[in-house]
Parts: structure tokens; C-alpha cells; sequence
């Protein structure tokens, strides 16, 4: 019962701060842009202003959707964190888990609500967004992805990755810094996935297993790369899933992630969080 209190409380601070409001202004311009993007798209010509054929525009459709996604990747991400970031360490800093504390709750309460309260705002908005995204693309292109729901559910999990990472680190580091410290882990855990990439179309197990461990370590880029394996239309990976051409490509996918990594992340997600309830009972407030 305290965790759901904790967790509801969560939400309607985030609601109070505005975060939710900028975030759905944000989101409502971005897809009106690019649903005007992709209206233009399927009008696009090839030589003598011959409409280009259907294969191509459908081509170009689902990689610039795919380009879109990891531009809302990004802004997903740095959302899960600038929320996340002060979920505890504000908290403290403020004076507020003093008075929280000195009341029948535990420690473990607060953090678990505070996680819960996060995912529910990371899930709801990634869905919705997703959604009118999608529906807005096929009303004006005609195109939609062939695996909608596994491409939304790993864009979840990759915004709740990140966001249980930096609640951890908001146990015992300052906003800033743990808002700092989990963005650039992102972006080194995507390059990182790039570089796996790129050691297996050419072979090198050394820059191939690099790329394993920064998967591991860090599952974000392997749940966006599942994302991006579910939107792809399946005559392009048969097209070029054989070939070099997919080299370090970071918007091509060969094959979804595997049964075995999906139950690591869900340990890695459990873990992390255990840490994070035993670190902030080991704090000092």
C-alpha cells in the first residue's frame, strides 16, 4: 500500500513540475511535423516527375519512420532520466525523506514506489506517442510497420532500463550528475552496439564481443535494436541481411534479440533495483 502511495504521489509530482505537459506539447508538434514529412514523402518524383513505384516509397516510408523512432529514442531516454535523476537525491537534499522516513516507511518503500510510479509514466506515454505516431503515418503514407506492439513494448523496457539506472545512481549522486553519468552511458551503450555490428560483418571477435559486453552491461541499445528489427518490413532484411552493406548500419537489424538476453534484461532490471534499495538504506539523510 505505501509503494502504490509513493508511486501515485511520483506521478503527480511529475504532473505538478509540468513535465508531462512540456513532454506532450513536444510530442503533438513532432508528430504534426512529421506526418507533414512523410504526406510529402510518398508524393516524392523520380526521373521525368514519374511517381517513384510503390516498393521504393514503401522503402523510404519505413526507413525514415525507423529514423523518427530513434529520434524519439533519444527523447525518451533523456526524459526517463531528467525524471528519474532527482526521484531520490532531491528528496534528500530537500529535507523531504527526513519527513518521510520518520513515519512507519520504509526506506525500500520509497524506492520501489518511485520506480513504479516512473514506469507508469515511461509506459503510458511511450504507448500513446507511438500510437497517434503510427496512425498518423498510415493515414497519410498508407505504411505500417509489420510488428507495431513488440516494437512499442522494447521501446519501454529501453526507457525503463535507463530510467532504473538512473534512480540508482540518484541514491547516492547529485541530479545533475547522475542525469550526466546515465545519458553518456546511453549513447556510449548505443556506439558500443554499432561497433558489435560492425565486428560481426567483418569477423573481428574482439570488436564483436566488446559490443556484446556494452549489451550487457547496459541493455538499452540491444531493446532499441529490437524495436527497430519489428519495424523493418521484411523484404529489406531479405534484401540486405546477407550483405556487407548493413555494416555498422545502426538502423538495420538482422535478427530481434534473443529469449535468453530478453530474461538478462529483465535480471539486470531486478538487480539494479535491488541495489538501489539496498544503497539507499546504507545512505546517510
Amino acid at each position: 500500500m505505501a509503494t502504490l502511495t509513493i508511486a501515485r504521489l511520483t506521478i503527480r509530482e511529475a504532473v505538478r513540475r509540468r513535465l508531462v505537459m512540456a513532454l506532450v506539447v513536444l510530442t503533438l508538434v513532432v508528430i504534426g511535423l512529421t506526418g507533414w514529412g512523410f504526406q510529402h514523402l510518398t508524393n516524392l518524383t523520380g526521373p521525368g516527375s514519374q511517381p517513384l513505384p510503390r516498393g521504393e516509397v514503401r522503402l523510404g516510408t519505413s526507413q525514415v519512420l525507423i529514423l523518427v523512432e530513434f529520434m524519439f529514442s533519444g527523447i525518451l531516454a533523456l526524459s526517463a532520466v531528467v525524471a528519474a535523476a532527482p526521484a531520490i537525491s532531491g528528496d534528500v537534499e530537500s529535507g523531504l525523506s527526513l519527513a518521510m522516513l520518520a513515519r512507519p516507511l520504509g526506506r525500500h518503500h520509497v524506492v520501489l514506489g518511485k520506480w513504479l510510479g516512473l514506469a507508469v509514466l515511461i509506459a503510458t506515454y511511450t504507448v500513446a506517442a507511438s500510437a497517434l505516431e503510427l496512425l498518423v503515418v498510415a493515414l497519410v503514407s498508407g505504411y505500417s510497420p509489420p510488428a507495431p506492439v513488440p516494437a512499442v513494448a522494447y521501446l519501454v523496457a529501453e526507457g525503463v532500463a535507463i530510467m532504473s539506472l538512473t534512480l540508482l545512481l540518484s541514491t547516492r549522486l547529485s541530479a545533475m550528475t547522475a542525469g550526466v553519468v546515465c545519458l553518456v552511458l546511453f549513447f556510449v551503450a548505443w556506439i558500443g552496439g554499432i561497433a558489435g555490428t560492425i565486428g560481426e560483418v567483418f569477423n573481428n571477435a574482439g570488436i564483436r564481443n566488446a559490443g556484446t559486453v556494452s549489451q550487457l552491461l547496459l541493455p538499452t541499445d540491444a531493446l532499441w535494436r529490437g524495436s527497430v528489427f519489428n519495424l523493418e518490413p521484411a523484404f529489406y532484411r531479405a534484401l540486405f541481411g546477407g550483405t556487407d552493406e548493413r555494416g555498422g548500419n545502426p538502423f538495420f537489424v538482422a535478427q530481434p534479440p534473443s529469449v535468453a538476453f530478453l530474461l538478462w534484461t529483465a535480471a539486470w532490471t531486478v538487480a539494479v533495483l535491488a541495489i538501489a534499495i539496498w544503497s539507499f538504506r546504507r545512505r546517510e539523510i
